[in-house]
């Protein structure tokens, strides 16, 4: 490989990584969902802040005052908390919900840098990373709510893991590849993966409430009984950044699930020569199937009541649980029948 090939595949990752399907676009989408969360909230709970605070700019003042108090605060360490866990854990959070997309195509379009034959496995091992960091947070503050929230968050871990895995090995079963390029190649071919499989895709959209704290599972926090939960003993950025990753990672499994069961970048071309064509316009399709998903998991926030603990996890081992094994023997049966 030459060199000026090497030098441009390389600006193509770093602008994959960075700029489209990455960190920008991500900030962008998470401040537009959490207007849109707090807009829906407020018609439905009439909540006066979002709106009446700035009603003619649709109450957009509401956000900029929380970038300015996250910016402004003073950062505090508890005196009894373990220092270097207490600082790293936010950050590296929030790191490893990013890092999964660079596995995670908007288009037909692969880093060379990375083995695309293995990036619905490799996703799908690293976005699981992510809620260990959530318990180390709760362990480091020495903070009984905080302490107690951890807890919460290691059963819930455990209880919805494996049906998320059985929901992705199951749509993994009926297309024969771990590549999500083949995987939608597929969809072309056959139908989306919501009507080849709608069990796995119920589980799928259940784990992604579950995973990133939507309503009803909004249990690791739980302000009225936990104050802040995981973050109580938190400020400035550090609780900013801890607030946004869940909604990061709602971005990164709605992308997921928009590739493996809504037909990815269909109906934009299946192969395009070049980034644009390849990336641009099929990024934009899959980008805004994500984000219809998201609309549709935030407005649980304004109509669910919270889950008890033992119900989410007792859901979880029984219902959820039932329904991924059933999708995984859906997906044979049809492998065998179709």
């Amino acid at each position: 490989m030459g060199i000026i090939p090497l030098i441009i595949w390389l600006i193509e990752d770093l602008l994959y990584v960075i700029i489209f399907p990455g960190l920008v676009t991500v900030m962008v989408l998470a401040i537009i969902i959490i207007y849109i969360e707090r807009k829906i909230a407020g018609k439905v709970q009439m909540r006066f802040g979002p709106l009446w605070v700035s009603k003619r700019i649709g109450g957009a003042l509401q956000s900029v005052a929380d970038l300015l108090r996250f910016s402004f605060q003073s950062f505090i360490v508890p005196e009894g908390a373990d220092r270097l866990a207490f600082i790293l854990a936010p950050g590296l959070m929030f790191a490893f919900s990013m890092i999964p997309l660079i596995f995670v195509p908007v288009g037909p379009y692969y880093s060379l840098l990375f083995p695309a034959g293995l990036t619905v496995l490799l996703s799908v091992a690293l976005i699981l990373v992510t809620p260990i960091y959530a318990i180390v947070i709760g362990w480091s503050s020495d903070n009984k709510f905080s302490f107690v929230g951890s807890l919460r968050e290691a059963f819930l871990l455990m209880s919805y893991e494996i049906p998320f895995i059985f929901s992705v090995l199951s749509m993994v079963i009926f297309y024969r590849t771990l590549n999500y390029i083949d995987a939608v190649a597929s969809q072309y071919r056959f139908l989306p993966g919501i009507i080849l499989n709608p069990v796995a895709a119920v589980v799928m959209l259940i784990v992604m409430i579950r995973t990133t704290g939507r309503f009803p599972f909004d249990i690791t926090e739980a302000d009225s009984e936990l104050v802040m939960g995981l973050f109580t003993e938190y400020s400035a950025l550090f609780f900013g950044v801890g607030m946004a990753t869940p909604y990061v990672e709602l971005y990164v499994y709605s992308l997921i699930f928009s590739l493996l069961f809504l037909g990815g970048w269909w109906p934009a071309p299946l192969y395009s020569p070049g980034p644009i064509m390849g990336l641009i316009l099929p990024g934009l399709v899959v980008v805004v199937k994500a984000f219809i998903v998201m609309t549709i998991l935030v407005f649980l926030r304004s109509v669910y009541p919270r889950y008890r603990l033992d119900q989410a996890v007792r859901s979880g081992w029984g219902y959820v649980m039932g329904l991924s094994a059933l999708a995984v023997v859906i997906s044979i049966l049809e492998v065998i029948f179709l």
